[in-house]
């Protein structure tokens, strides 16, 4: 017995196959009813009680031996052919679907290629920042509803600071450009912003915004105006537009704009509220106090900004009515943006 186990070992650790029908030949001939394997099997039924159990494990083992040899064959053959380990066959179909760019990400690229086509550029900043970047900089009074806890995430004190905290507006990095870089400056800022509104059963204290900043000689508010219109008709398909008077501390005149949308659908009156106009951006000229706090001479130079939430941006173009469906990872959701 002992020599036939060796030469059954041998026999399985060389065993190849050039096709399906050789392989299963080569596994009926050792592991069949009337295999080899399985005659000694048989015959150690006549063993001694003894040396059972040594001759039972290594019967055991050349089984398995066998049965592994067999199984790795058989995940080589494909349609009659030996596939080596080291061969990449292109023309397969790849196992998973792509994926699909998130809508939120579409709509920030799409109004970003709009606005570079009139020359500007993208910046980004932290998301974590200070007291000054964030609201004195801007303008925002010591007593600004803005800086209290229920809006605003502070942040325990780091490295010696104690003002830091999680930017509610991407206004920020507007402070860091009119700070650093040289004029005139025409600047795109997106990126998440954060701010404590737990109380709405749709917030989600995080959500994206797009902002624009243009300073440079003799900047008037008919540049502003033309420069919104210009993006609404190239995003929205959309030309009239109106600015209503609004205040934000950082800008001087202040203005909402809105997009008229027209009335032709049941949608369409129920987004205007029956009045056609849609509330789209809130922008105005730069205050000149925010200015001469950035260390730039407000007699000599003027400019406009402007900012809107992406997600209002993206539940408009897609319809999306619920904003919590941009959070949730629904497959069904993303597929439709492949």
């Amino acid at each position: 017995m002992e020599t036939q186990i060796e030469q059954l070992w041998q026999l399985a650790s060389d065993l190849q196959a050039k096709n399906a029908q050789e392989l299963e030949a080569h596994r009926i001939g050792l592991l069949g009813k009337k295999g080899k394997i399985t005659e000694l099997f048989e015959a150690f039924k006549q063993v001694s009680a003894e040396e059972k159990k040594m001759w039972g494990q290594k019967l055991n083992a050349l089984k398995k031996l066998a049965e592994t040899k067999i199984e790795a064959l058989k995940s080589q053959l494909q349609d009659g052919t030996t596939k080596t380990e080291n061969v990449l066959d292109l023309t397969k179909p790849a196992p998973l679907a792509l994926g699909s760019t998130h809508p939120l990400r579409k709509v920030r690229q799409e109004i970003v290629d709009i606005f570079r086509h009139i020359g500007f550029s993208v910046s980004e900043g932290p998301e974590i920042d200070d007291d000054w970047h964030v609201f004195s900089a801007l303008n925002f009074p010591a007593d600004h509803p803005a800086r209290d806890m229920q809006d605003t995430f502070f942040m325990e004190s780091l490295g010696g600071k104690d003002d830091l905290l999680l930017r509610t507006h991407t206004s920020s990095v507007q402070v860091r450009l009119m700070e650093s870089q040289a004029l005139p400056i025409r600047a795109l800022c997106p990126g998440r912003v954060f701010r404590n509104e737990a109380i709405s059963t749709r917030s989600h204290c995080m959500f994206h915004q797009i902002e624009g900043l243009y300073i440079d000689e003799n900047v008037s508010f008919a540049d502003m105006k033309q420069t919104l219109s210009y993006f609404t008709t190239a995003f929205f398909g959309k030309s009239q537009i109106r600015l209503r008077p609004s205040y934000f501390p950082f800008t001087e005149p202040s203005a909402e704009m809105d997009v008229y949308w027209g009335l032709n659908s049941e949608a369409d009156y129920r987004i205007t509220k029956g009045t056609g106009w849609l509330e789209i951006m809130g922008c105005g000229m730069v205050d000149p106090n925010v200015l001469e706090a950035s260390g730039i001479d407000s007699k000599k130079y003027t400019g406009f900004a402007f900012g809107m939430g992406i997600e209002r941006i993206a539940m408009l173009r897609y319809q999306i009515t619920d904003i919590r469906q941009f959070f949730e990872n629904d497959k069904r959701i993303l597929h439709q943006f492949v």
